[in-house]
């Protein structure tokens, strides 16, 4: 039997996630759906989360959504584990930082090893990795946008696009790295910012840029900015399809993860596994309007 899997075959992972939203509660509860469906030959053998009972309205819901489907859950406060040093950190003393996150993340390593995932999925999981994790268990990422993209948050991403004036964008699965949103890309898809669709939007862009700069739009506007929303809905409806897609590929041995490199069919992928017909295929109804 493959490392990872257990005796039915089925891959273990484990699951980490802050619960801060929303979210991060549809994430779990359609990878549930899909392994209920048959779809997902997966085993999330455990479900990690670095807050705790009474930390958050939105935690303890994700906590009680884990117990409620009798789910192994690991709970350990990143805001209680060593408050003085992580404030140093969070202050701006980096070699703190990097201190409390590698002392956090060992004792996270000790709760997690017994239940021998050899992998685990992010997913809303707020913290930044130590490099001693990383280089101890494989942590899968989803960032949005394609391999080679814009770094940061999802809207530092979007706004990143527009700056640019983007033809594509898109979502992927990295391996987690030292290297923030750097990891090796495991799959991705992507789309065209220039379809009938867009293009009046970006029309509307130069027309507002004659009055005001970018930076004055973004504060303006934010997030309800037309492109930027369209941006987001288009990127958003792909991100859950393509989790799926990629640990069903995983589970059934299409693609493989080897000491970091990725393989697709026994073949090294260098760019990762483009997906973006499948995924299309997906999301084709929801992006009807």
């Amino acid at each position: 039997m493959p490392t990872g899997f257990d005796s039915k075959g089925k891959l273990r992972i484990g699951w980490f996630s802050t619960g801060r939203d929303d979210a991060a509660r549809e994430l779990l509860i359609t990878a549930l759906n899909s392994i209920r469906s048959g779809e997902l030959k997966i085993e999330i053998a455990f479900v990690f989360c670095n807050r705790e009972v009474g930390e958050s309205e939105q935690s303890d819901k994700f906590i009680e959504l884990v117990k409620s489907e009798s789910l192994p859950l690991v709970m350990f406060s990143s805001a209680k584990f060593e408050p003085e040093l992580r404030r140093q950190g969070l202050s701006g003393d980096e070699a703190a930082l990097r201190e409390w996150r590698q002392m956090y993340d060992e004792h996270v390593y000790k709760l997690i090893e017994p239940f021998g995932a050899k992998l685990s999925f992010l997913a809303g999981y707020m913290l930044i990795l130590s490099d001693w994790m990383c280089e101890r268990h494989t942590m899968l990422n989803l960032h949005p946008a394609i391999p080679g993209g814009p770094k940061g948050a999802w809207q530092d991403v979007i706004w990143q696009l527009i700056a640019e004036r983007a033809s594509v964008a898109g979502a992927q699965i990295h391996i987690v790295t030292p290297q923030l949103d750097e990891g090796p890309p495991v799959s991705f898809c992507k789309f065209s910012l220039r379809t009938d669709k867009f293009i009046p939007l970006w029309n509307r862009l130069e027309e507002e840029l004659r009055c005001m700069s970018l930076d004055e739009l973004r504060d303006a506007y934010g997030e309800s900015y037309p492109l930027f929303a369209e941006i987001r809905r288009h990127e958003l409806a792909r991100e859950m399809p393509l989790i799926v897609l990629t640990l069903k590929m995983l589970a059934d041995g299409v693609i493989e993860i080897r000491e970091r490199d990725v393989f697709v069919s026994g073949e090294k992928c260098e760019g990762g596994l483009d997906l973006s017909e499948q995924v299309d295929a997906a999301v084709a109804d929801v992006l009807k309007g």
